[in-house]
């Protein structure tokens, strides 16, 4: 089915374990028109991409169960680099730390054209916080 790109230009991290999942993630953002960073199925990885690259990303999607470990590490540091992100979760919400209240979460399966809105919805090309202080 040919769709308009909502995502021309933009680039998201996705950090997924279940291979299927992102498998499905990744297309769909791609059929959007973005580029995909990733995906990346564990801790460890993801923060490196963000420590190699985070000033090329627009945001990020990221699960919060990788292979039995919570991703909050990731979480804290996209909130320190001031880039937008949503969590995936198999699980409740509202399981996930307060200090992650504003975070959106979408529960798995996610519904494609809510995930693809919420990413148009975001803004591009905004500065980041660290780029805002200079």
């Amino acid at each position: 089915m040919f769709r308009e790109p909502l995502l021309t230009g933009r680039a998201f991290l996705v950090v997924e374990d279940e291979y299927l999942v992102a498998l499905h993630l990744c297309r769909e953002i791609e059929d959007a028109g973005a580029r995909v960073v990733g995906p990346v199925s564990g801790i460890d990885d993801a923060l490196r991409l963000l420590e190699e690259g985070a000033g090329d990303l627009d945001a990020a999607l990221v699960d919060v169960n990788l292979h039995g470990a919570m991703s909050y590490a990731v979480a804290d540091r996209l909130v320190e680099l001031g880039l937008p992100f949503a969590f995936l979760t198999g699980y409740d919400c509202r399981s996930i730390p307060s200090r992650f209240g504003g975070v959106p979460c979408f529960t798995k399966p996610c519904r494609d054209r809510e995930l693809l809105a919420f990413l148009a919805a975001l803004p591009s090309g905004e500065p980041r916080d660290e780029e805002r202080a200079e």
